[in-house]
């Protein structure tokens, strides 16, 4: 009989994942293109972000700092 106890299983829907912090700065406001002036995340991806799995968050982050650098550009 073995003494290892299974872990219990992780929730379908969670914000939380050590692996890939959210972009979110806690400023958040959306422009006229839906995309939030904080984090530069498309609120459709916001919302995808708690049901993401981690590479489709390190994607989020990537097209998130493209709009941060294409931004810093135009400055």
């Amino acid at each position: 009989m073995s003494s290892v106890q299974a872990r219990p299983p992780k929730p379908l829907y969670s914000n939380v994942s050590p692996a890939v912090p959210s972009p979110c700065i806690s400023v958040c406001r959306l422009d006229e293109q839906r995309v939030c002036t904080g984090c530069q995340r498309h609120v459709e991806h916001i919302r995808e972000w708690r049901s993401a799995d981690d590479e489709r968050r390190r994607q989020i982050c990537r097209e998130a700092q493209a709009l941060r650098d294409q931004a810093k550009a135009h400055c």
